[in-house]
């Protein structure tokens, strides 16, 4: 997906596609759709659900994928961390409730915990901080494609009906509006990869607009059902603090544990900004189709935590800049990055 490139690390990224998403947020809080309107929108979110996994699908290099095959050591710790670390700290924090987060919070928290990890950011923050960056490639492109198949089939067994339900009804959307547009675009790729790449720049404001109304869908109906109501100033505080703990345990996770596998220093980076993220281009389509009228209150968590791993890992990426060239590396040049993911 394209990016907005921004400058680092001099100061705290602030991505402005989140201004756009706290935008969005605003504007169905203040104009939400409803009756024939709120038909017509949710309409076109599950259109916009479909085309983004064909996109999806349609960019993912089968032939790359295999490559990176050969470091399968590094992938499988990645893919440890997103989809086995990541959903114990998720059900650890059910703990909390209610006396922290709310249940509906901590359905939401749970399922950021299963989302697939970033690519575009953590390609960025590895490349920053002078790690492998192929490595940060591949392991960032399986577990998105791993996520596709697994996040479902995790928040089915996890969640349940915590947050929304998850019933036969909606296996059937995952189906339809993920996985069946998702192998159109790997059959397609042949055809319609060269278009893509021709195109990238307004496809990416495809991508972009398309998450932004799912976004507006998920929040106007919140907005009709109360969700301001149900989450209070206290609460958002409370699920900040959580998110800030369960960053910080999977960055030392993460970067700790690869030490201990004897992963070398660029591997270690590349294992934690693969390891610690999570994606929101992913994880917010993946809500509106669980979740349909919860969604608000499940993606929530998801656009708090996506925002804090940015600000965290600038930090992070230039201090293991300062080490590469405090070790005799070599000077860093100021690179441009991208750093929504």
């Amino acid at each position: 997906m394209s990016r907005r490139m921004m400058q680092l690390p001099s100061w705290l990224p602030i991505d402005p596609y989140i201004l756009a998403l706290i935008g969005t947020v605003v504007l169905a809080t203040l104009l939400p759709a409803s009756g024939a309107a709120a038909e017509a929108v949710g309409g076109a979110s599950t259109g916009a659900v479909a085309l983004l996994f064909f996109l999806y699908g349609a960019r993912l290099s089968t032939r790359e994928a295999v490559d990176g095959l050969r470091h399968w050591r590094l992938h499988l710790t990645v893919l440890a961390c997103t989809f086995a670390l990541f959903p114990l700290l998720g059900l650890a924090a059910k703990g909390l409730v209610p006396y922290v987060l709310t249940p509906q919070l901590s359905g939401g928290l749970l399922f950021l915990c299963l989302v697939p990890s970033t690519i575009q950011s953590s390609i960025a923050f590895t490349s920053i901080a002078r790690g492998n960056v192929p490595a940060a490639i591949c392991a960032g492109s399986f577990s998105s494609l791993v996520g596709i198949f697994l996040t479902p089939l995790l928040a089915a067994l996890l969640i349940g009906g915590g947050v929304g339900g998850f019933s036969a009804d909606s296996l059937l959307k995952i189906v339809v509006q993920l996985l069946l547009p998702f192998v159109a675009g790997q059959l397609l790729r042949r055809w319609v990869g060269g278009f893509l790449v021709r195109h990238k720049k307004a496809l990416g404001y495809v991508d972009r607009g398309s998450i932004l109304l799912v976004v507006y869908t998920a929040f106007s109906h919140g907005v009709t059902e109360g969700i301001w109501h149900q989450v209070s100033p206290a609460r958002l505080g409370a699920l900040l603090g959580v998110e800030a703990v369960l960053l910080a345990a999977m960055l030392a996770l993460s970067w700790y544990g690869a030490k201990g596998l004897g992963f070398g220093r660029g591997d270690r980076i590349a294992i934690q900004f693969a390891g610690s993220k999570k994606s929101l281009a992913a994880g917010l389509p993946m809500a509106s189709v669980l979740f349909g009228a919860e969604a608000s209150l499940a993606v929530l968590p998801l656009m708090l935590f996506h925002q804090m791993q940015l600000m965290v890992c600038a930090v992070i990426a230039k201090r293991r800049a300062d080490d590469a060239v405090r070790e005799g590396e070599g000077p860093v040049a100021t690179r441009r990055v991208p750093v929504a993911g």
